[in-house]
């Protein structure tokens, strides 16, 4: 099994797993330097009481700690919705934006002695951005990117203040040939170099599948390819 069908396989049965356990009123935390902090409410779906333990992770890219998520952990009744705030501890103003990722996992309350059960745990993880105070707004920050050939390799370049996300395949025209990038989101200031089973001489444009600030997919995104001067 190819990593990009094993990814949709995995993102398919995460999909599959929302139905029950904590659920996230969104798919995306946005937390704006200039309100300090954001929240979100997450409801248990479970029949059951179940304990909500939330964790904020660093990217390898990325370690710095930038914020806290409170309450860590806590009991939700069935059916009820805890909100959880995410608060800024940043010591620094925001120069560009930074991704992080917060995971939910309900943990199902424990049965009395002699009323064993096996309790299954689910786990979410979705992305949270920093956005600087002063940064505009920019809905479509795929289009600040810059792809280029280098010898024989090919390039995208972020020279922007955003993160920018998209799906790992990248359409290369016009041989109609596939690259793949090395992860689903580029870093401000950051260069990421596709890998290709196929020689990259002669590509002019790449076409792409962006995701929203908010996660959502969005039309295919076709943009130009430069290369270095001979």
């Amino acid at each position: 099994m190819s990593l990009l069908r094993y990814i949709s396989l995995c993102l398919f049965l995460c999909g599959m797993a929302v139905a029950d356990g904590m659920q996230p009123e969104t798919t995306v935390v946005i937390l704006n330097e200039e309100e300090g902090e954001a929240t979100l409410n997450v409801k248990n779906t479970d029949p059951g009481p179940a304990l909500l333990h939330s964790v904020i992770l660093n990217l390898p890219e990325d370690p710095e700690p930038l914020l806290i998520v409170t309450p860590p952990i806590t009991r939700v009744e069935a059916g009820d919705t805890q909100l959880v705030r995410f608060i800024s501890t940043a010591k620094q103003p925001l120069k560009t934006q930074r991704l992080k990722r917060v995971s939910f996992e309900g943990i199902p309350e424990a049965r009395a002695p002699g009323g064993a059960t096996i309790g299954i745990t689910l786990r979410q993880s979705l992305p949270l951005i920093l956005h600087p105070k002063g940064l505009p707004k920019h809905d479509a920050p795929w289009q600040l990117l810059t792809w280029k050939r280098e010898g024989d390799q090919l390039k995208v370049h972020n020279n922007s203040a955003y993160v920018v996300r998209m799906g790992m395949e990248v359409q290369l025209h016009p041989q109609a040939s596939v690259a793949t990038l090395p992860r689903t989101y580029i870093l401000p200031g950051e260069v990421l170099t596709l890998s290709s089973a196929s020689p990259v001489a002669g590509v002019v444009a790449v076409e792409i599948k962006p995701a929203t600030v908010y996660g959502f997919t969005v039309d295919s995104y076709r943009a130009p390819v430069t290369a270095d001067a001979d």
